[in-house]
């Protein structure tokens, strides 16, 4: 490792911020050496805020079913071998009782684009989950919708949004997408979201098509400047469905690089080691916590349905029982010097 390197890594743990310019070189020239030294100080910082805790999210994907067209992802309107489902509000809550009697204190709403569940449907099923489970946080991953939307759906109790920005580069956003869709209106949602009072999270695709080192370095300028109280970001995982079915996908190394590197710019933040990392590699959550990570999501959903929630191939832990995912994990967590807790996981939002 050169002394450049060294001397970025040290001034990043103790500024928490580069220039864009040497974002790029931090990661044009990783090297083993940089990676391990990287980790050491995002495990130092993370421990610091949140100790060995490691959070879990009950996540329930209730629908399949999406309006938009994205080029990498397997539920994408265009495919029509898509098997498509829809779960009940009684689903719903059935997930949620099962979740919060397996110690699940955050249920994480997510599905496509699916114009079925307007803020009429919505806003009384989070009401529903808030009077059933006071202690819990909901946290929704429903894509782009109306600031008023948005509004309704706080208003209603949710406490947290996931929106993924993808890519912080508007040429690289529109190259990944149909044309109906708009980088400026991702970027504007995500204001939006902030501004309204959720805990906020965005994140990108690691080794997306067309992706380089520069447009890396724009996504952590940006959560730089953001800071997101939650950034999930895992390797691209081609799905036979889609126009990038050929493309390689993302690294692990890479990944987990840029996980310890997010963790020193953003000290706070809630971040996943994604189910994409363990998709990749059979420890890949375990080297994301090693990382930096402190975040797990297992699933909740009927296991009928998982596989069908195919956003990429090879997706882990669709046959497992919800029980079995969590007490895997928890042995997982465990063999590496950590554990799982019954616990909100709300941020510890650090003072700037």
């Amino acid at each position: 490792m050169n002394e450049r390197l060294k001397e970025l890594i040290g001034r990043l743990e103790i500024k928490h911020s580069l220039s864009l310019e040497e974002y790029e070189y931090l990661i044009e020239n990783r090297c083993e050496e940089a990676a391990k030294l990287l980790a050491e100080k995002a495990v130092r910082v993370r421990q610091e805020i949140y100790g060995r805790d490691v959070y879990v999210r009950g996540l329930i994907e209730f629908s399949n079913i999406c309006k938009n067209d994205c080029l990498y992802c397997g539920i994408r309107r265009s495919n029509k071998d898509c098997d498509r489902y829809r779960l009940s509000e009684e689903d719903i809550l059935s997930c949620c009782e099962q979740g919060y009697e397996l110690g699940f204190r955050t249920f994480v709403l997510q599905s496509g684009e699916d114009g079925y569940f307007t803020d009429e449907i919505l806003c009384p099923l989070i009401r529903k989950i808030k009077s059933l489970y006071p202690d819990c946080a909901v946290t929704l991953s429903l894509g782009e919708r109306s600031r008023e939307s948005y509004q309704r759906l706080f208003d209603a109790g949710a406490d947290r949004y996931l929106l993924r920005h993808e890519t912080a580069d508007k040429a690289h956003y529109e190259r990944l997408h149909p044309a109906e869709m708009s980088f400026d209106h991702r970027m504007q949602c995500l204001r939006d979201l902030k501004e309204i009072g959720y805990q906020t999270g965005c994140g990108f695709m690691v080794g997306s098509p067309f992706q380089t080192a520069h447009m890396l370095a724009e996504d952590l300028k940006f959560i730089e400047t953001f800071r997101p109280q939650m950034c999930g970001i895992g390797p691209f995982i081609p799905h036979k469905a889609t126009p990038f079915k050929d493309e390689p996908g993302g690294g692990l190394e890479l990944t987990c690089y840029l996980l310890s590197i997010i963790r020193l710019i953003v000290p706070d933040v809630l971040l996943p080691a994604t189910t994409a990392l363990g998709t990749i590699h059979p420890t890949g959550r375990e080297k994301g916590i090693l990382s930096g990570a402190n975040v797990v999501m297992p699933n909740l959903s009927p296991v009928s349905v998982r596989k069908k929630y195919e956003l990429y191939d090879n997706k882990i832990c669709t046959g497992e029982e919800s029980a079995e995912c969590r007490n895997c994990l928890s042995l997982r967590m465990e063999s590496i010097g950590y554990h799982v807790v019954t616990d909100r996981g709300d941020v510890k939002r650090l003072l700037t």
